[in-house]
């Protein structure tokens, strides 16, 4: 974090989350000496997002005060969401809210403190917020993580974050706040790397709205707000996209046990993987007199780079290795998926190269990436011709599938990796076949849901479901219908 300057400047984004893998860069570059990886690490990263000014999503949520009429907007509340938690896609939350009167940073939660006040239960104290509850809190202090965790353990079901400083850019703000200190830019609640435990949805208000929210609440008045999130619905098939890289840890087990579903959905959904790449000409890997400066984190001379898994330049996996098996990957789609959008031989090499090659020892090793192909019935000489015929990783020249995926996560806006887009939707939360199943099957024009949404949406084990043709042998979840729960606030407040 960067401390706030005065005189309406600001900090970056408070805690902005960059691609899992990137910190495996921070190690010393033994060959380069002052030139240290540390810096490649600050160069690779700073080109991802130097020209992308939005987060990695198109969501289309909704944040809308019910009560009182007076805070009432017809077109909503401006606000920015979590890239952690995971929302109710395709439904809403409508509840009473309390103040915490607190950042919330103390994991010990005080529920019978904040706002409104409410009458004294039968131990003489306070009543505990009631639930279910949406929970307005503080921001600062600590990570939005660990406020949204502590809120979570309190028994919310949904959080908001009330941001405490005004945006340069809303000069009423500023003006009635009489403050000389602003943020010029837009808070961005990332993940601080902790947060795949979060399982509930949160949102930031900004300080003039949050501050008529707090007002009302601290007067001991009511207030319901609607929390809302939609998935695009343009027709009868779903269309969802992976982006990762072939080193990342967090999305193994979902490449590992989605192909049932893929296969489930069949021509109702339509995959595309995509294989993050890091534009080694914008980070300067590549030097003036065309000299690969980034060491073996790049091929191309300098033009496609990836971060070294195991923070050893000299052994193990290198960037190299990374860049190579993505377009390995990028290939076994082009012949083996992109045609029906489902790719059994592709989800079968992954599981058989994370089963046989995903070590230090084996990930580049061409016998262990034949045995893959053997046991995923992928022709290997097919794959290999792919790979040269679109440029090859060795010569000083462009390849054309990676300058491909480039432009594409450049144009998608790609921060966090791994990120599941549904619709052109980012997904919250961990990435699990739960997760995206669901997500998908809120992702149909209504009434055009395929039979194994109608199935195994509702169930407590969605994979099992799919994998018994339907059929759930578990409890099923509670209402996920996508109707918005509401509370009566007639009986909350003294």
């Amino acid at each position: 974090k960067q401390p706030r300057q005065r005189i309406k400047q600001s900090s970056p984004p408070e805690s902005l989350l960059l691609p899992a893998d990137a910190s495996h860069l921070f190690v010393t570059m033994p060959r380069f000496g002052a030139f240290s990886l540390h810096t490649v690490t600050a160069l690779l990263v700073g080109a991802i997002g130097g020209s992308e000014a939005g987060t990695p999503d198109n969501v289309s949520s909704r944040l809308q005060v019910h009560v009182p009429q007076s805070l009432f907007k017809s077109d909503g509340y401006e606000h920015r969401e979590a890239l952690f938690g995971v929302p109710p896609y395709g439904g809403s939350i409508a509840q009473n809210v309390y103040y915490a009167d607190s950042d919330l940073c103390d994991p010990t939660v005080d529920t019978r403190k904040g706002y409104p006040i409410r009458a004294k239960d039968d131990t003489g104290k306070m009543a505990s917020w009631p639930t279910p509850y949406i929970l307005m809190l503080d921001r600062g202090g600590c990570s939005f993580v660990q406020k949204v965790r502590n809120a979570q353990k309190s028994g919310a079901a949904g959080v908001l974050i009330a941001d405490n400083t005004c945006l340069c850019s809303d000069a009423d703000c500023v003006s009635a706040n009489g403050e000389d200190v602003c943020q010029t830019a837009e808070p961005i609640m990332a993940d601080d790397g902790s947060g795949s435990d979060i399982s509930i949805p949160s949102f930031l208000m900004f300080k003039k709205d949050a501050d008529s929210v707090k007002a009302e609440l601290r007067a001991n008045h009511p207030v319901q707000i609607e929390m809302t999130w939609a998935l695009p619905s343009p027709d009868d098939r779903v269309e969802y996209d992976l982006w990762t890289v072939p080193s990342d840890l967090v999305s193994r087990d979902f490449q590992k046990n989605f192909k049932e579903v893929a296969v489930a959905l069949g021509d109702r959904a339509y995959f595309t993987p995509h294989q993050y790449i890091y534009d080694g000409v914008k980070s300067h890997c590549q030097g003036a007199d065309g000299e690969n400066m980034c060491f073996n984190l790049c091929t191309n001379n300098g033009r496609y780079c990836a971060t070294d898994p195991d923070n050893d330049l000299d052994h193990g996996i290198s960037g190299a290795d990374v860049v190579k098996e993505s377009l390995r990957r990028i290939c076994i789609w082009k012949h083996y998926g992109e045609s029906d959008g489902i790719g059994k031989e592709w989800w079968d090499y992954i599981a058989e190269f994370l089963h046989r090659c995903d070590t230090p020892d084996y990930f580049a090793n061409d016998d262990c990436i034949k045995d893959a192909f053997k046991h995923s019935k992928i022709d290997a000489g097919t794959i290999d011709r792919c790979m040269n015929d679109s440029g090859g990783l060795t010569a000083d020249a462009p390849n054309a599938f990676l300058d491909l995926e480039m432009a594409a996560q450049t144009r998608r806006g790609v921060v966090v990796l791994p990120t599941a887009f549904v619709n052109t939707v980012a997904l919250r939360g961990a990435l699990t076949v739960s997760t995206v199943f669901s997500a998908i099957c809120a992702g149909f024009l209504d009434g055009t849901e395929p039979q194994i949404c109608a199935q195994c949406a509702k169930c407590s084990d969605e994979l099992s479901c799919i994998k018994n043709k339907g059929k759930c042998n578990s409890a099923i979840k509670g209402d996920s219908s996508g109707k918005v729960i509401t509370s009566d606030l007639s009986t909350t407040f003294p």
